[in-house]
């Protein structure tokens, strides 16, 4: 944990490393972790990214944030078999295949549900994408919470459910080493407008365009996964 690469380490990164310790024993259930100043210095980054690598594992249910006390592993973590272990071993193409599944109707239930306030935010995070297309980690955070926020914008707990399991894939080592291989600024600038197009369709109520343009913008990013994995 203490072994900081001279190169920048994202969130993603770190949330990979300490989801590694603790599905693998070495941080044991009901265990404090080190405060986040200790992490951002064993880590040399800020303890904004170290803040968002813990919310990711509290996302999946692998530590509890306790404010005022500190982040500890939760009391039961899934064995071998169970469903962080599923996440720990799902591949990058086998998520992009899940998210084909899964995001196009998202997008039909946001025309109905997603709130002004919703479409706002979603506007301000593909600025963020926009202004972030030669630093890939940051992109990256903002394009995840993009799609998130279309999920929860649904208001369908179950569906919001089941794209925070498919998103965590989004933070192990292996996505992260594709992430380096796929986000150029090419790519970025071709997910943005993308991101925009979907947007506007769900602005202009439009369903089934937003779904199409949503299975267009994944095909996009398999084939650019299919190409990194044949390097």
């Amino acid at each position: 944990m203490t072994d900081p690469r001279p190169s920048r380490l994202g969130s993603s990164e770190i949330a990979a490393k300490l989801r590694r310790e603790i599905t693998r024993g070495v941080l044991s259930p009901r265990e404090r972790l080190m405060p986040e100043r200790e992490l951002a210095e064993a880590y040399s980054v800020s303890r904004s990214t170290v803040r968002e690598a813990l919310n990711h594992l509290a996302q999946e249910g692998l530590v509890e944030i306790k404010r005022g006390s500190g982040t500890y592993v939760s009391a039961a973590i899934d064995t071998p078999g169970d469903l962080s272990q599923l996440v720990v071993n799902t591949r990058p193409l086998e998520m992009i295949d899940a998210r084909f599944a899964l995001e196009p109707h998202l997008c039909r239930l946001a025309v109905l549900h997603a709130r002004a306030a919703d479409l706002n935010e979603m506007e301000n995070l593909i600025v963020r994408m926009e202004k972030n297309i030669v630093d890939a980690g940051e992109f990256a955070l903002a394009d995840q919470e993009f799609h998130n926020l279309l999920a929860n914008s649904t208001g369908n707990n179950l569906l919001i459910w089941f794209n925070t399991q498919i998103s965590s894939v989004r933070n192990q080592e292996e996505w992260a080493r594709m992430r380096h291989l796929t986000l150029n600024p090419t790519t970025m600038s071709v997910y943005n407008k993308q991101h925009r197009q979907i947007l506007n369709a769900i602005r202009t109520r439009e369903p089934e365009r937003a779904a199409s343009l949503m299975k267009e913008h994944l095909e996009t990013a398999r084939l650019s996964l299919t190409r990194a994995a044949a390097t």
